[in-house]
């Protein structure tokens, strides 16, 4: 369900594993629940969470000031978060940034909208993997539902193995799991900086040795977006 990765006095990091419930489920004890019981916790606060299918890093509050002062991170967009995705397919474009609306379309789905009333706001880079993928580094500014996997599918390569967005019948390949992981976050918090970073280490695709050699040139991801022109087309 999860490996712990950091722990203090203030909050604590897992690397949550893919499909793993957020909350309890009708056959699931949720992760969250799970976390309390294993590490026999009086407190824990859920400050961002991550869709089922999404492995990686996972922030938790050990009390309600330190809740507080990362949720006011977020907030302020002083948290910085970092995705690695896979997705077969050429993209309408291979890096930039993406900017818009997020709105429910008729099936159910969200969508990318043109209008800027209250934009999601997502920077990223990719390289090529050579057998039919891509490998993409995101940087989400904000938190919408389903934000990044809505902005791969906008940029026409839904990542490889979503069971909600992905289109079957384009692309063929085979896949063990959805491919998003929450792979680096970094922040200030106090007088203390923090950063983390865990690579997969579930899936056959993120496990190939092209991939995890082009993810170790990435173990510092926020170099990739110093520069102003990071991330632009």
């Amino acid at each position: 369900m999860y490996t712990l990765h950091s722990i203090n006095d203030q909050f604590l990091v897992v690397n949550k594993f893919p499909d793993v419930h957020f909350h309890k489920g009708a056959t699931s004890v949720g992760l969250v629940q799970s976390i309390r019981n294993n590490l026999s916790l009086d407190e824990l606060y859920p400050v961002h969470r991550l869709d089922t299918m999404t492995s990686g890093l996972l922030l938790f509050a050990r009390n309600h000031h330190t809740a507080q002062e990362i949720g006011s991170l977020f907030q302020n967009r002083t948290i910085e978060k970092y995705y690695i995705a896979l997705a077969p397919g050429t993209p309408k474009k291979k890096q930039g940034m993406i900017k818009g609306d997020l709105k429910k379309g008729r099936s159910g789905q969200w969508v990318l909208s043109q209008s800027q009333k209250n934009p999601s706001l997502t920077r990223f880079i990719s390289r090529g993997l050579g057998n039919g993928l891509r490998l993409y580094l995101l940087k989400p500014f904000t938190g919408r539902t389903h934000q990044l996997r809505v902005v791969m599918k906008s940029i026409s390569v839904p990542i490889l193995g979503d069971p909600i967005y992905r289109n079957p019948e384009k692309h063929a390949i085979n896949f063990d799991r959805g491919y998003l992981h929450s792979f680096a976050m970094r922040f200030r918090l106090g007088d203390s900086n923090f950063s983390f970073v865990v690579k997969p280490d579930i899936g056959m695709h993120f496990l190939s040795d092209e991939c995890r050699s082009m993810i170790q040139t990435m173990i510092e991801p926020w170099i990739f977006f110093e520069s102003p022109n990071a991330g632009k087309p």
